[in-house]
């Protein structure tokens, strides 16, 4: 087995400290999932009541734990939360369901809650099976150990490729009463996800019903983890699940039950704000990332096809290579408009590489100068932005370069 990874350079530069949220507790352990004396295993305890909601991956093809909690979420409540690394539990046809029955039956023994609130994740390896028997006798020990604060130790314990532990959190005022969602996040290859990241679990005090919860979370996801991608690909195992314990009702925060009340604005934008620090975060750590890239399309003929275009920028191969190399190849980027399918008129078209615009009109800039965008190109974070001049669709997405040691590691990844 290998050593950990480097940290990755695009990482924060430091780990955020994080709120204790009233109704929330964590533990973690070592259960031999897939390497001996690895922290692998994280159970979150929630307070009775707590409500949840979640989004999850697009695949067809999606892992055992996925299927569990889209069944569970229809009743809304939440007690426990059960998360292993190394074993994704997918592609693992009866034995993997039977393992999901297997780990919500010792979970509900270990916490005294019901198994329709209990909420499982895995990741990591795909196609090998999950023995669930390896929770037992760890359950009951992390029930008893569990603690609000242990916030960096429940980041670690989901990581597989990851460099760093990803955490965030913000404050809102729901009634005038303040209220604070935190979250934790993994994630750093095979991310291009399709209602969610990898895995990310956010927290809150405020007292939401779940149905609130489920249309804040859906329309949140839209501009934050559906707006990254590293390598394109959506994982069997993507999942993003909110919980809301509802104890600031008892500092007299009122329970909010209709997603158009005008108490939620201050909340949303914070939710908003944790949910793409994450995000940012999984691109920051994206495996063998030296370079944070922004992309901007504007001037499409709707925001759709504007978010379209800035994908199929971010996707390519070409680009992040070039990116990668820190060579201002512009042509590729006209290459991503191109195939992109949506509506272009290249005589309209303008690229811009940080400030410097580096094409226009469907010529190479006039004033295009090699050297000042070759500095731009040595930076840590790459800005491109398009207008493609035909309508006032707009999208924001981000991404990272792709470097030889990406192949690396994911041509060792289970070795």
């Amino acid at each position: 087995m290998a050593g950990p990874a480097p940290i990755s350079p695009l990482a924060p530069k430091s780990t955020p400290d994080m709120p204790r949220i009233e109704g929330v507790r964590f533990a973690t352990g070592a259960a031999g999932i897939r390497y001996k004396d690895r922290t692998d295993v994280l159970l979150v305890l929630m307070s009775e009541g707590t409500q949840a909601a979640g989004v999850f991956t697009k695949s067809k093809c999606p892992s055992a734990p996925v299927d569990w909690c889209r069944a569970k979420l229809k009743k809304g409540k939440a007690r426990a939360l059960l998360v292993n690394s190394g074993n994704a539990n997918a592609f693992t046809g009866k034995r993997g369901v039977d393992s999901v029955r297997f780990a919500a039956k010792l979970a509900a023994q270990a916490t005294g809650a019901k198994q329709n609130e209990i909420f499982l994740a895995s990741t990591g390896v795909i196609g090998e099976p999950l023995d669930a028997g390896k929770f037992d006798g760890v359950l009951e020990k992390l029930a008893a150990e569990a603690q609000p604060d242990r916030w960096p130790d429940a980041a670690r314990a989901i990581m597989t490729t990851d460099t760093f532990p990803k955490l965030a959190s913000a404050t809102a005022t729901i009634g005038g009463v303040e209220v604070i969602i935190g979250g934790i996040a993994k994630g750093a290859g095979m991310i291009a996800p399709d209602m969610a990241t990898m895995l990310s679990f956010v927290f809150t005090d405020a007292s939401i019903d779940a149905s609130v919860l489920q249309k804040m979370l859906s329309k949140s996801v839209e501009g934050s983890f559906n707006a990254i991608t590293i390598d394109s690909d959506t994982s069997t195992s993507d999942t993003l699940m909110l919980f809301a314990t509802g104890a600031a009702e008892a500092r007299g925060a009122p329970r909010v039950g209709s997603a158009g009340d005008d108490e939620l604005a201050d909340f949303k934008r914070a939710l908003d704000s944790v949910l793409l620090d994450l995000a940012q975060q999984v691109v920051r750590d994206g495996e063998g990332a030296r370079k944070f890239v922004e992309v901007q399309v504007e001037g499409a003929t709707s925001d759709k096809a504007a978010k379209r275009i800035a994908l199929s920028i971010a996707n390519s191969p070409l680009v992040k290579t070039a990116i990668a190399g820190e060579d201002a190849n512009w042509g590729r980027i006209v290459m991503a408009v191109g195939k992109a399918g949506e509506k272009a008129k290249r005589d309209r078209l303008s690229i811009y590489f940080g400030d410097v615009r580096v094409a226009h009109k469907g010529l190479r800039d006039s004033d295009y100068d090699e050297a000042d965008v070759s500095e731009i190109m040595k930076r840590d974070k790459i800005d491109i932005r398009v207008d493609l001049n035909i309508g006032k669709g707009r999208a924001t997405v981000w991404t990272c370069d792709l470097t030889k040691e990406y192949v690396a590691i994911n041509g060792d990844y289970r070795s």
